[in-house]
């Protein structure tokens, strides 16, 4: 990777991107760095994070009166308040970022993950062949490079946001716990796939077999995820889909209430208008009335 190509990268990082805001988090990016040749600096601290990926070259760091080799695909971290320093006697090329977390505007979740950080341990992390974390970075500087594009700031802020957080995955070992303990990760994808397979064959009957069989499970194990992950029934959950669905069509169609009642897998509307004024508290008709009637300025249960 020549970093000179790069360079007007870095520039347009460090003339848009100085802070990121998502998910409850708002950083600080104090500078993006790309560096052809870096050599010695001085033992030194800052008051934030600063990354560091070696793209070539060979050298040492100090961190804490700690001495760590650095070589290729290299990327290590410097804590806030933490004396540290590089060292290379032929040149290092190196990608850096240095940001730290605004918690006047983030919430209390973020200010605890960057309390972690600064207390995080490994501080070098060497990889035979490329990380997320790193093609990541190369993304976000080659789309840098691209100012002409019409949402170039969007892009790059998505990005340089993603960028940080796999940093902290990367160095914050628990981020990579799932807090779903309870939940075993095939359920959720099943589950997935069966809201999926419902809501796009919600005219048709649904039997708890058919779907799944689609599934290729047992109707024992399907009707288990409902009621484990959402707390109700399968026959529970495609009847409230059917409704749902069934209030989209009145509010925004002309489709009558027996195209309607087929339409969602109903099979009558004598059938289909005793569930929704059951599960609503009010007929279809009147229903469509207080969204589609100009006139209609009240609305009462009864």
């Amino acid at each position: 990777m020549d970093l000179n190509k790069y360079l007007s990268g870095k520039t347009a990082l460090n003339n848009y991107i100085q802070q990121v805001k998502q998910n409850g988090a708002s950083f600080q990016t104090h500078y993006w760095g790309v560096m052809p040749k870096h050599y010695n600096n001085d033992l030194h601290k800052h008051s934030f994070f600063e990354v560091c990926y070696v793209v070539e070259g060979e050298g040492t760091y100090i961190d804490n009166n700690c001495t760590y080799s650095l070589q290729k695909n290299t990327l290590f971290i410097s804590r806030p308040e933490v004396l540290h320093q590089i060292k290379s006697e032929k040149g290092l090329s190196l990608l850096y970022v240095a940001f730290q977390l605004i918690e006047s505007e983030s919430n209390e979740s973020w200010i605890r993950i960057m309390e972690r950080a600064k207390q995080c341990t490994e501080i070098i992390l060497h990889d035979k062949f490329e990380t997320e974390t790193v093609l990541l970075w190369k993304a976000l500087l080659i789309q840098a490079t691209k100012r002409g594009n019409v949402l170039f700031e969007e892009i790059l802020s998505n990005i340089a946001y993603s960028l940080i957080v796999s940093i902290l995955q990367d160095f914050v070992a628990d981020l990579n716990k799932s807090d779903h303990k309870n939940v075993p990760e095939q359920y959720s994808v099943l589950l997935t796939q069966a809201q999926l397979y419902i809501n796009d064959n919600l005219s048709n009957p649904l039997k708890l077999t058919e779907v799944a069989k689609h599934l290729h499970i047992s109707s024992r194990h399907l009707s288990r995820i409902f009621v484990s992950e959402l707390g109700v029934s399968f026959s529970k959950y495609v009847q409230d889909e059917r409704i749902k669905k069934a209030t989209i069509l009145l509010k925004k169609t002309d489709l009558s209430l027996k195209e309607i009642s087929e339409e969602t897998g109903f099979m009558s509307v004598h059938y289909f208008t005793r569930v929704f004024t059951s599960t609503m508290q009010t007929s279809p008709g009147r229903f469509r009335s207080l969204f589609v009637d100009r006139k209609t300025t009240t609305y009462a249960s009864k």
